[in-house]
C-alpha cells in the first residue's frame, strides 16, 4: 500500500504523454537544425554558425564596429569565447580590434572588408539552406505563431527564474 500523502508536501508537475512528445521533439530540432546549418556553412564557406552569426551582426552595425561585450549578448555565447572567436576570425583577416574611442575600458570587434566581403559570399548559400530546411516547410501563418511562441517564452527568460507559482 502506498504511503499516506502529506498534504504540506508539493508533489513535482510532470510532463503529459503529449508534452512530453512535443518537447522532445523541439530538443531534437534544437540540435540537429544548427548541427544541418553548420555543415552547410562549414562546407561552402569554412565557417562555423557562430562565426556566421558574429560577421552578420557586425555587418549590420553602423560602421561594422561594435563592443565585444554587447557582441558576446547579441551572439548569446560568453566573452572569453567570443574573444578566442575574434583571434579566429583576425587571423583570417575578417575583422580586427580596436579600442573603443568613447571609453578605452572597452575593445570593439570591427569587421574588415574581406570579412564583409567572404560574408557576402557565403550569405546566399546560407540563407537558401534556412528557406529549405526552415521557412519552405511552416506555412505563413505557423511562422508568425512561432515568432509569437519564441517571443513569449523568451520573455519568461529574460524575467528571470520563475517558480511553478508564478505560472
Amino acid at each position: 500500500m502506498p504511503a499516506p500523502k502529506d498534504p504540506d508536501v508539493d508533489e513535482p508537475r510532470w510532463l503529459t504523454d503529449d508534452q512530453l512528445a512535443v518537447w522532445r521533439g523541439f530538443m531534437k530540432l534544437l540540435q540537429r537544425l544548427p548541427a544541418a546549418l553548420e555543415a552547410q556553412l562549414q562546407q561552402d564557406s569554412k565557417l562555423s554558425l557562430l562565426e556566421y552569426h558574429v560577421l552578420a551582426h557586425l555587418s549590420d552595425q553602423p560602421g561594422r564596429r561594435m563592443r565585444l561585450s554587447e557582441l558576446a549578448t547579441l551572439a548569446t555565447t560568453e566573452l572569453s569565447r567570443l574573444s578566442h572567436l575574434i583571434g579566429r576570425l583576425e587571423s583570417r583577416g575578417f575583422v580586427h580590434r580596436e579600442p573603443d574611442p568613447e571609453n578605452g575600458r572597452y575593445t570593439l570587434a570591427v569587421l574588415t572588408a574581406t570579412g564583409y566581403a567572404h560574408l557576402v559570399g557565403a550569405a546566399p548559400a546560407h540563407v537558401e539552406r534556412v528557406l529549405t530546411l526552415f521557412v519552405d516547410v511552416l506555412t505563413p501563418r505557423e511562422l508568425q505563431t512561432l515568432h509569437r511562441i519564441s517571443g513569449k517564452v523568451l520573455d519568461r527568460i529574460d524575467s528571470g527564474p520563475t517558480s511553478p507559482q508564478d505560472g
